[in-house]
């Protein structure tokens, strides 16, 4: 029988409920508690589902091989380097942490205590997203959307640390460039920090993605386009969909029921669409799982904490630029 992990939550709200019942469900971990500073949501918590409530994250955390850190971003970096120093692996919800100079000392701190770590950046797991990762491939201009209507629960960060930071990891995932310019604009509308904003990020290799975010929207809407010299992909991570239309060389005789395309130079391209599977899973489930398989496997984990350093790194310069747009 494969090893379980004895896995703990810090955290119990909207998130780390979901979080819990994954883990009590999963058969890759022994979800041995959580613990929630708010001793209501403790006992709630407790009562409504059977799980245990630790006294404090020290006793949790020394009852288990596992830390999950899903509580607000302004404990990540506390509670990740304690555990750390006592030897845990840890999984921690994005952002990784506040500043990019606490990512620095959680990423030093896991590599002297051996342990390891992932951030939790869901999308990279979104069945839309698992379809084609493998067919983006140099990219020349990547579009995204990410719309949520409002919520009073989110407003407590900038729009950019809260919903574009999805998008800002994916694109950093899929690009093999450095990052060589950033521009950025936003306004605040009913919040204390920018509610909507857009970024251009221009890659080395001549890539630019163009990136919006608004939390007050009509509607929701997660989308990303990526075009390609001969390809184009489409994801909607929301309704979990995908379209990729691909470019060839049209021959000399096409058919009846060819779709081609032909410019004003007289060159002809044509049109095939594809319609990769998308799997069934569930996205959080399926990352919590990789890090297991990580741990004891040795499997490469998905999203180390040098990535979520960096989707972070690039966060805080947009929303600086964002600030100072609206100052």
């Amino acid at each position: 029988m494969e090893k379980k992990l004895k896995a703990g939550v810090l955290g119990a709200g909207h998130l780390g409920k979901i979080h819990l019942r994954l883990l009590f469900q999963s058969e890759k971990y022994d979800l041995v508690g959580f613990y929630d500073e708010n001793q209501t949501v403790r006992d709630t918590v407790a009562k409504e589902n059977g799980f245990k409530a630790f006294d404090s994250a020290t006793e949790l955390m020394d009852a288990v091989e596992v830390v999950d850190i899903v509580t607000p971003t302004l404990f990540h970096h506390k509670l990740a380097k304690q555990a750390i120093e006592k030897g845990k692996h840890i999984f921690i919800e994005k952002p990784i942490t506040q500043t990019v100079d606490q990512a620095e000392e959680l990423i030093t701190l896991a590599d002297k205590y051996g342990v390891l770590g992932q951030v939790g950046h869901v999308e990279r797991f979104n069945p839309a997203f698992l379809a084609v990762k493998n067919e983006i491939d140099e990219s020349m201009f990547i579009e995204t959307h990410r719309l949520a209507e409002f919520n009073p629960r989110g407003t407590d960060v900038p729009v950019v640390l809260d919903l574009m930071i999805h998008d800002i990891d994916t694109v950093l995932s899929v690009v093999d460039s450095r990052v060589k310019n950033i521009s950025a604009s936003g306004v605040s509308i009913i919040s204390e920090t920018p509610d909507i904003a857009n970024a251009r990020i221009e890659f080395e290799n001549g890539c630019v993605a163009n990136l919006t975010a608004s939390r007050i929207s009509l509607k929701n809407m997660r989308k990303a386009r990526f075009f390609q010299k001969d390809a184009y992909i489409s994801i909607d991570y929301f309704d979990k969909k995908v379209e990729v239309v691909k470019m060839h060389d049209a021959p000399e005789q096409v058919g009846d029921f060819d779709m081609v395309l032909e410019n004003a130079q007289g060159k002809k391209k044509r049109i095939f669409f594809d319609n990769p599977k998308v799997p069934e899973v569930n996205a959080i489930l399926m990352e919590l799982e990789c890090f297991a398989d990580a741990i004891v496997d040795n499997t490469p984990i998905i999203v180390p904490l040098t990535q979520g350093r960096n989707a972070l790194d690039i966060a805080l310069q947009i929303t600086a630029l964002v600030e100072n747009s609206t100052a």
